[in-house]
């Protein structure tokens, strides 16, 4: 029994992954066109699908919105109800339908013709009544579905999808969209976090920063490290940053001097330390701290006046790491 959904299962994915191999060699001008059509619209791209072309649909307008091409789905029906208003002059429409026949869409091409809004036709056959009525025809057409039956849209929906992201993706790399406009579009997920969050958003400041000068004793500078718990203690004078002691200098020093009990900070603090400016990505402060092997950092000013304080748990704490 495990034997035969096993094979199933591959059977599945080997017919799947051959129709989007097909997709992929039969593209041509349509495809140039249709990204055309996209890149020129002064609106946004609708979607338009019944049934499971609707699910495929919202999943591609989506991923053009997150991708920097405003669009939205509409529900045929509902279309036909009302929600034909959500679409004006200026926005470019996609019509999916594997047989090119949904009566649903059909009923809306004159009312969208009258709009003067240019329809791209995504069917299995050019020669139906949505294929010939589009301005546009992209061939989303399978020799089979996975379905054994050949009933169940399955290759023709991960197709259609295919062909979705295809234009989603091919209008980034042309628009030269960066990673920085993907986080705009995603501000609460892991992505978005790392790139719009900035130093000056999680560090440590005022009282809360382990600071001391450079005629303090070592043993009454590690107290300050112990309560602030950064991991380091900042040596500044007058707020201009000296130096840096770490956990690390610590046991450095152990190593080196018998007598730490009347040893100054200044002494064995590092003079030439990493430091980072607080309008800084915070992303740049794990790079700096993993190309330098740090787990704090001194926060400064142009100046060199401290103004804050990282290390490794303010980076997690703020899930930038």
């Amino acid at each position: 029994m495990s034997d035969s959904l096993l094979q199933s299962a591959k059977e599945v994915m080997l017919i799947e992954a051959q129709a989007i191999s097909d997709l992929a060699d039969r593209l041509d001008h349509s495809f140039v066109k249709t990204c055309r059509l996209i890149q020129d619209c002064q609106g946004k791209v609708v979607l338009i699908g019944m049934g499971k072309s609707g699910h495929i649909g919202n999943k591609i307008a989506a991923t053009f919105a997150s991708t920097g091409t405003p669009a939205f789905a509409v529900h045929p029906g509902e279309a036909g109800h009302g929600d034909l208003g959500m679409i004006t002059e200026g926005d470019v429409v996609i019509a999916i339908s594997y047989s090119g026949e949904s009566d649903e869409i059909m009923t809306l091409v004159p009312a969208l013709q009258r709009l003067s809004v240019p329809i791209i036709g995504m069917t299995g056959n050019a020669n139906s009544s949505i294929g010939e009525a589009c301005d546009v025809h992209l061939d989303v057409g399978v020799g089979k579905e996975a379905c054994p039956h050949n009933l169940a849209p399955t290759s023709s929906t991960t197709v259609a999808l295919a062909m979705g992201d295809a234009l989603a993706i091919s209008l980034l790399t042309d628009k030269g969209f960066s990673p920085d406009d993907f986080a705009r579009s995603h501000p609460s997920g892991a992505l978005g976090r790392r790139l719009l969050t900035f130093v000056k958003n999680i560090m440590k400041m005022d009282d809360d920063i382990p600071t001391v000068s450079a005629d303090t004793k070592l043993l009454d500078a590690l107290l300050v490290m112990s309560q602030k718990k950064l991991g380091m203690v900042l040596i500044t004078d007058n707020n201009n940053l000296q130096g840096v002691f770490t956990d690390g200098d610590l046991r450095r020093v152990l190593e080196t001097h018998n007598d730490i009990q009347n040893v100054n900070i200044g002494e064995v603090m590092t003079s030439k330390c990493k430091t980072i400016l607080a309008d800084k990505p915070a992303m740049a402060a794990v790079q700096m701290m993993d190309a330098f092997n740090l787990n704090s950092l001194p926060v400064v000013d142009d100046d060199n006046q401290v103004v804050g304080a990282i290390n490794t748990h303010t980076l997690m704490q703020a899930k930038i790491i």
